[in-house]
């Protein structure tokens, strides 16, 4: 995942350490991070997964 390029939200700035970071591979897969802990472990999911994610969130639904 090293060559991977990590983004951060916009509202996400060096005053804000509490940050997720969100790459994208060839593929589509998408994988979020600790913006703290960029060594540290990266969840996955597929570019369904992530598409349903997205769907959820501008639907409205909270969690």
């Amino acid at each position: 995942m090293n060559e991977l390029t990590w983004k951060k939200p916009m509202r996400c700035d060096n005053s804000s350490p509490n940050c997720v970071e969100v790459a994208s591979d060839e593929t589509g897969r998408r994988f979020v991070r600790d913006s703290k802990n960029p060594t540290g472990p990266a969840l996955a999911f597929s570019a369904d997964e992530w598409d349903a994610f997205e769907g959820s969130i501008r639907g409205g639904q909270t969690f």
